[in-house]
């Protein structure tokens, strides 16, 4: 059973970047496609941005710009690069497999 451990969250200024990292126990070559969720207070839980085996990224509109999905084969990490943060992207960032699983999230705060 993969297992994935997010890491990278914290409290930013708006307009401010901050990068997440998704490692993995197993080498992410044998994964088909893996994404970044988020969930915000009270909200559901939406898909942020995915990548497939082949680096193949594609966004939700609300990131499109501003956020960027990464993987490094070799760490066995994915990462998601966020900039431009805004109050609005606060929330708690989930890792996920196509596999099924996910991570214990990391939260990141947009706040002056």
């Amino acid at each position: 059973q993969v297992q994935v451990v997010e890491s990278g969250g914290g409290l930013v200024q708006p307009g401010g970047s901050l990068r997440l990292s998704c490692a993995a126990s197993i080498s992410i070559s044998d994964i088909n496609v893996m994404a970044w969720f988020r969930q915000a207070p009270g909200k559901q839980r939406v898909q942020v941005a995915t990548i497939t085996r082949a680096s193949v990224a594609a966004y939700a509109d609300f990131v499109k710009g501003r956020f960027t999905i990464s993987r490094d084969s070799a760490k066995n990490t994915v990462y998601l690069q966020m900039d431009s943060l805004q109050p609005e992207d606060t929330a708690v960032y989930y890792c996920w497999t196509s596999g099924g699983t996910w991570g214990q999230g990391t939260q990141v705060t947009v706040s002056s």
